[in-house]
């Protein structure tokens, strides 16, 4: 499947991301609060974009089945993921201007860009590959974290595993090698592309909000 083989092609950079110094310390509630509030106000960055790509997810599904898992999941994301980031950022005592109006990190002025280019292209199996890697890499380090007593960072954590997200990283995986198999040369180039661009800018991510 062409969602394996992109995850070999990637795997050095992969596991340098899901092993990552960030992981092992959110999965004991460790990260030191200033790069939890670098890392959450830039995350905070993205639910917009995300949206929107979700969106186009939903808008150029193939049939209304898969319509209707992308519409879901987008509610989700809508909803409490978003509740989630007014509480931490409230609790982490991170100021509106920089909540709304950050300076952007290089990392995630990538990834919006990577995010618009696949919500402007209209191109399914692009928007896929962007959506699949950014909760597929979750899903796999979240899974490697603990269960920390801090409520802020425990929360984090729980949003990207379990049953349910994990039926949601299956879905996109199987809509993914579904649509790739209908791909010429080049639709899988361009696929290869955004899907090893958005790896490297979630490794790239984490460092930032250390570097900060």
């Amino acid at each position: 499947m062409f969602s394996a083989e992109l995850r070999d092609l990637t795997a050095t950079t992969w596991r340098a991301a899901v092993e990552h110094r960030f992981v092992g310390e959110i999965g004991r509630g460790e990260v030191d609060p200033a790069v939890l509030r670098t890392y959450l106000v830039q995350d905070h960055q993205f639910v917009d974009a995300f949206v929107a790509l979700m969106g186009a997810a939903v808008a150029t599904a193939p049939n209304a089945s898969a319509r209707l898992v992308h519409a879901r999941q987008l509610g989700l994301v809508a909803g409490p993921e978003n509740d989630f980031f007014d509480r931490a950022l409230d609790a982490l005592d991170v100021p509106f201007a920089d909540r709304t109006d950050p300076e952007l990190l290089e990392p995630t002025r990538g990834f919006l860009d990577l995010m618009d280019a696949a919500r402007g292209g209209g191109d399914h199996a692009v928007c896929l590959a962007v959506l699949l890697v950014a909760e597929w890499l979750y899903l796999d380090w979240a899974e490697r974290a603990g269960a920390p007593e801090e409520s802020v960072q425990r929360e984090w954590i729980e949003l990207h595993r379990g049953p349910a997200f994990t039926d949601w990283v299956t879905f996109l995986r199987l809509e993914f090698d579904r649509t790739a198999a209908g791909l010429d040369d080049a639709g899988r180039a361009r696929v290869q592309e955004a899907f090893t661009r958005a790896v490297e800018l979630e490794l790239a991510f984490f460092d930032a909000a250390y570097d900060a």
